[in-house]
């Protein structure tokens, strides 16, 4: 199996100008897709049918779609639905498409100290948080995630600050252990802290349904699209999209589980709506 290329955004903007190539691919996405182990689960496939290289950048969907305004990516798969909807609209994708979803949740020390567990809402737990001060890591990167964590607190009428909130500007999976180390609170998204759980002793799920449906709280709902970016790449990256949202592929986003068996992500195009699961 090829080993996917990460890298970061720098790097990633030291390649602007370069010409695409037909035999590859410039996938921009977000951190949760690749920490989760996801694309590395159903890439190679691609790959292989096509007979080209997939070259992913994983970062924050902020930074997803600045790489596709800068025409250094080819396909963006984020998951910040007006963010989304504003790229399309600014013309640097024809259209989105519905991928897959999962939720947020808000993790922390499984002992809970602030009790945000029996909480009503998710605005209400991050009121219990900013009341106690209680430690709570930021992603604080533009990505989808710390997008809508900055929702939450804005519903909550509260602006973040002091000594107890952390932005760190890191991915999924670094922020995930820097609350582990720290013992903060922190939203994620619940495909990545399954993923990764094995190596986050002492934190848990605190808030959040038992499964997408159960949820009662619909801002925690994770939606992810793809857009192909208008460029020198096109047909490829239509080729893409349309492998992506296929019946087979939504089927191995399905079948894509944790290792106790868990899924990290429910497939959700029109194509599996329309009867394919």
């Amino acid at each position: 199996m090829k080993r996917l290329m990460v890298t970061l955004l720098l790097t990633a903007l030291a390649m602007a100008g370069c010409a695409s190539s037909s035999d590859t691919l410039r996938l921009a996405t977000t951190t949760s897709t690749y920490d989760s182990g996801l694309l590395d689960a159903i890439l190679p496939v691609f790959e292989a049918k096509f007979g080209v290289n997939v070259e992913v950048v994983a970062v924050g969907t902020g930074q997803a779609l600045s790489l596709g305004e800068a025409g250094d990516a080819d396909v963006v798969l984020v998951h910040a639905r007006a963010r989304e909807d504003a790229f399309v609209a600014a013309g640097y994708a024809p259209a989105r498409f519905d991928v897959m979803y999962n939720d947020f949740v808000i993790v922390g020390p499984e002992d809970d100290p602030v009790g945000i567990g029996d909480a009503a809402d998710a605005v209400e737990a991050f009121r219990r948080i900013a009341a106690a001060q209680a430690r709570f890591a930021s992603r604080g990167d533009e990505s989808g995630t710390n997008f809508k964590e900055l929702s939450i607190w804005e519903a909550a009428g509260i602006t973040p600050e002091g000594d107890w909130y952390d932005s760190i500007g890191q991915g999924m999976g670094s922020t995930l252990e820097f609350s582990q180390e720290t013992g903060s609170y922190t939203l994620t998204d619940r495909g990545t802290f399954i993923a990764q759980q094995a190596n986050l002793e002492g934190m848990a799920v605190l808030f959040g349904g038992d499964t997408i449906d159960a949820n009662p709280d619909l801002r925690l709902l994770n939606p992810y699209g793809v857009m192909p970016v208008n460029g020198d790449n096109d047909d490829l990256a239509m080729d893409f999209v349309e492998w992506l949202t296929s019946v087979e592929t939504q089927q191995a986003i399905a079948d894509f589980r944790s290792p106790s068996g868990e899924p990290l992500f429910f497939p959700d195009s029109v194509e599996w709506r329309s009867g394919g699961g």
